[in-house]
């Protein structure tokens, strides 16, 4: 089974509210769709989106590096040594992670139909089902706290919620109205993406455990790069720290793990370029004893298939972060994971199970 044809297409789906956090504000999801078509007529899909204030990269980077140096590597290889083919989309270019992860999905769809299976059986099979948080964007303490009691109403037990766009001490009134509207059974999960100083991160988080907020864990508190830091926030509180941003490659977790920088590491395939090198960031972490969670950015329901089937083959992979199809006003694809509610079930199909994805761009409907 060769490659025989790769394509690439723009996506765009306006989401149900705008999307905040401490570093942008989301109107409609955008991103680069990718389909491998083998010489037997399977089709692989992949999907990037544009997260230029994390990853770097933007619609244009991706298509070029998909369409520029990817592709011409690809064409006529032999999906069976997917090994090979991965390898090579990594070392052909510096960065563009989000580009490598839309092929290595698409390669691993491929891969996974080829011998039959679901691609989270090929990776593992330790879970069938996963349940996701639901993630609730910055707003007014008033806002945040009816979002949070509606999720709650339909279904979420597990709320994640975004901190560290203004004030700290804002912050904190926004976690205690969340808490007074949902109660004391729901897990909250803090992510500051990075907006918080070491001693105002220290100070509040502190603050929130003396006020009985009961925080589950404080993602990404401190800068990506400042690992003393986020070291030093970890030390010094009883929540747990997990980090994100610092963690992109196999080499960073490494780094983090070493030096006990965070509790926890959240792993994304935007991040790590791809189920691969995920892979290796989970079974380092695993080693060291450190559970994983793995989310999503503003990714359709392809994209997110493709992270929950990887999520779901492994067990050290405890946490699960793939609501962003939900904000979504429209779903673009057939097939791929299913939701009731919180919980996410996959089809028996081979690979990704997806059948089709809707767009349009200048070739017209995709299928």
């Amino acid at each position: 089974m060769q490659i025989q044809r790769i394509d690439v297409m723009r996506q765009s789906t306006p989401l149900v509210k705008p999307f905040k956090t401490a570093l942008r504000t989301v109107f409609q999801a955008e991103s680069v769709l990718v389909r491998i078509t083998a010489d037997d007529g399977r089709v692989g899909w992949g999907e990037a989106p544009a997260t230029i204030v994390i990853t770097g990269d933007s619609l244009e980077s991706i298509e070029s590096a998909i369409v520029h140096t990817f592709t011409p590597l690809l064409i006529g290889k032999s999906l069976l040594a997917y090994e090979q083919i991965i390898q090579s989309v990594h070392q052909a270019m510096i960065g563009c992670s989000s580009g490598k992860a839309a092929v290595d999905m698409a390669v691993y769809d491929l891969v996974a139909q080829a011998c039959g299976v679901p691609l989270y059986q090929f990776l593992g099979g330790y879970k069938d089902r996963i349940e996701t948080d639901f993630t609730v964007s910055v707003n007014s303490p008033k806002e945040m706290g009816e979002d949070a009691a509606r999720y709650v109403e339909s279904g979420f037990n597990v709320l994640k919620i975004k901190v560290g766009k203004d004030d700290i001490g804002e912050d904190i009134e926004r976690i205690r109205e969340i808490r007074s509207r949902v109660g004391d059974r729901v897990k909250i999960r803090l992510d500051a993406n990075q907006g918080w100083q070491v001693k105002d991160a220290v100070k509040s988080i502190r603050r929130m455990e003396d006020m009985g907020l009961n925080i589950e864990l404080v993602e990404q508190p401190v800068k990506a790069g400042d690992i003393e830091g986020l070291k030093a926030v970890t030390d010094a509180v009883e929540t747990l720290i997990m980090a994100d941003e610092s963690v992109f490659s196999p080499v960073q977790a490494l780094e983090v793990l070493q030096r006990r920088a965070a509790d926890l590491i959240n792993i994304k395939l935007m991040k790590s370029g791809g189920i691969y090198k995920a892979q290796i960031i989970n079974q380092i972490a695993e080693e060291y004893g450190v559970e994983c969670m793995v989310g999503s950015m503003i990714e359709s329901r392809l994209a997110v298939t493709a992270a929950a089937h990887f999520a779901a083959s492994k067990k050290n992979i405890t946490r699960f972060d793939f609501d962003a199809p939900l904000m979504m006003l429209h779903d673009i694809v057939d097939g791929g994971v299913r939701y009731d509610g919180r919980v996410m079930t996959f089809p028996d199909d081979a690979g990704l199970g997806i059948r089709n994805v809707r767009c349009q761009d200048g070739m017209g409907a995709v299928s």
